[in-house]
């Protein structure tokens, strides 16, 4: 039992090291955009949705309720779904070189693909423990 919640806190830790590593990619991104109105606005934007998954999922990490876990959870999949819609506009208006992007449009799908499923076993073992 004990080697399970060292593996789990472990992978925990990753993936909040993975969540800033990321933060730090979108800041570096913002700073890159364009100084226009239009650079700016995003780059503002991106900075909020992209910056926030990191410290939310700390506070998750420290939820205090399996309520309040999936609740934390649920925001940073949304800031995580918004940041996605940043960087396809982004991308799409040519702001950035399209090879600049790839590897941070990736790592946000995937870093999206893992919470929707952490979202769904939470849920799941929330409705157990409710039976």
């Amino acid at each position: 039992m004990k080697n399970a919640k060292l593996a789990s806190q472990s992978q925990a830790d990753a993936l909040e090291d993975r969540l800033i590593q990321f933060a730090v990619r979108i800041v570096n991104l913002s700073a890159n955009l364009p100084r226009t109105p239009a650079g700016r606005h995003i780059s503002n934007q991106i900075l909020r949705s992209g910056t926030s998954p990191a410290p939310n999922y700390g506070e998750a990490r420290g939820a205090e309720s399996r309520a309040d876990f999936v609740h934390k959870l649920r925001v940073v999949l949304k800031e995580l779904n918004e940041t996605s819609i940043w960087l396809r506009i982004i991308h799409r208006s040519r702001m950035m070189k399209s090879d600049l992007l790839a590897d941070i449009i990736r790592e946000n799908v995937e870093l999206c693909r893992i919470f929707t499923s952490s979202l769904k076993t939470a849920r799941s073992s929330s409705s157990n423990e409710n039976r």
